[in-house]
């Protein structure tokens, strides 16, 4: 989004899919550090699943069918214990046809103990192949963790050790484990977010501002970007372009994004790895701390034909369109941060304004490659930034997004519309930096 030459253009870019597996996956310093709490709070503002600290076991069951999306094809009744008329009828189907549940008796209103809600948890997170590997020599290593004896204990048998033996393993249940012990809150929460984790639906992120190989993994993640090219997208969204309906796209893959917690999380944006390995560590100097995700985007913008002839690269490509300008398609990315508190995350604009915004020309004592207007966002409101608007096409894992003013935004959605009637558009509002949104109004410093 950046149509004027006097700025480097906001520009955008997708990893690679090798590198998806690996970038998205949490580092084990990074998951060692969420808590229950962490867990709890996610499971509340995306699935809107609160749990009391008395649970059945139809309670779990609601609650894992819920955070894996799962229904049911057959609803031929499997269970001789439930009706259909049961508060937990859909849900036990549906976990049943994905293989978590057997068939029988479901027992749905008793009291949900550690052990039953274990194997629920083990299954649901794709583990059940793995459990049914153990021999007898790693089945008792594994139980002796949590304090059981498998030679001496007759309630398990061989599946249901190998199952409970795997999750012990995997970190699905800690040394705390009390296999008849009442599964309360704090217990089935942390099974549900290990199993979003196992799910890859959990906080997405390639470690902290902390982490000593943060900077490796930051130009790792950036080395093996490639441009996005959604054909459907970068019609609709160029069309826009030519017809002067925006001044610039971001194309994104959502296999990227990092889930975080809105009310403690920013957007940065930026074309400049150097900048972005500066960048964290100039918050290392100003000691704050938080997660980190890199996520790819490509950046769209018409490329003016007086500029000159344009040079192309990996990074960097053009289409020359009917009036002789171009439209360019530039590689860049954007940092998600999850900050430890809201304190940090307020203090992030007063470090940048001091250390990362440009005010002069000349001006020194900037990190490298420091902006006019810096672009960083909030999907939660903070005090000092100003409130515009995304209108973003959603494709598959892709999405197409475009900033404007508020005021601004209903014309955006109904030319999108105008150019592709089937579209859905997504536009919400969010919280910028004053000076990105100063650039927005046209001033490009």
């Amino acid at each position: 989004m950046k149509p004027l030459k006097s700025r480097r253009p906001l520009q955008i870019a997708i990893l690679t899919a090798v590198l998806l597996s690996s970038v998205t996956t949490l580092s084990s310093a990074a998951s060692a550090s969420d808590s229950t709490v962490a867990y709890k709070q996610f499971l509340n503002d995306k699935y809107a699943i609160t749990l009391s600290d008395t649970l059945s076991k139809g309670d779990f069951i609601i609650a894992v069918s819920r955070i894996l999306k799962v229904e049911a094809k057959d609803q031929t009744n499997v269970f001789a214990d439930v009706q259909k008329d049961s508060p937990y009828y859909k849900a036990a189907l549906a976990l049943h046809e994905k293989g978590i549940l057997s068939e029988g008796i479901l027992q749905g209103d008793q009291p949900l103990t550690q052990l039953q809600a274990t194997f629920i948890a083990l299954k649901a997170s794709g583990l059940k192949e793995l459990a049914y590997t153990y021999p007898e020599d790693k089945i008792k290593a594994a139980l002796a963790k949590v304090h059981i004896d498998y030679e001496q204990n007759n309630q398990l048998t061989r599946q249901a050790a190998q199952e409970l033996a795997a999750a012990i393993d995997t970190g699905l249940v800690s040394s705390g484990f009390e296999a008849d012990a009442a599964a309360n809150q704090s217990f089935a929460n942390d099974l549900l977010g290990k199993i979003l984790t196992f799910n890859n639906q959990y906080k997405h992120y390639i470690g902290t501002t902390s982490d000593d190989d943060i900077f490796r993994k930051i130009n790792d993640a950036w080395r093996t970007e490639d441009l996005i090219s959604s054909t459907d997208l970068r019609s609709v969204f160029d069309e826009a372009l030519k017809q002067n309906l925006i001044t610039g796209y971001n194309l994104k893959d959502a296999r990227f994004d990092a889930n975080f917690d809105p009310k403690l999380s920013l957007t940065y944006g930026h074309s400049d790895i150097t900048h972005a390995i500066q960048l964290i560590g100039l918050l290392r100097s100003e000691n704050i701390q938080a997660k980190v995700q890199l996520e790819p985007k490509t950046s769209a913008f018409i490329y003016l034909k007086e500029w000159g002839e344009p040079t192309q690269s990996d990074d960097y490509q053009v289409v020359q369109i009917e009036n002789g300008n171009f439209i360019a398609y530039a590689k860049e990315y954007d940092i998600e941060f999850e900050f430890d508190n809201t304190e940090q995350k307020n203090k992030f604009q007063q470090v940048i304004y001091q250390y990362a915004k440009k005010n002069s020309k000349d001006q020194t004592g900037l990190i490298y490659s420091s902006w006019w207007q810096p672009l960083y966002y909030s999907l939660s409101e903070v005090n000092d930034y100003k409130v515009i608007a995304n209108n973003k096409v959603n494709k598959g894992h892709y999405y197409a997004q475009s900033f404007s003013l508020s005021d601004k935004s209903d014309e955006v959605v109904a030319g999108l519309k105008k150019i592709n009637a089937s579209l859905n558009v997504d536009s919400y509002k969010f919280w910028v930096d004053e000076p990105f949104y100063n650039y927005l109004l046209g001033d490009y410093k």
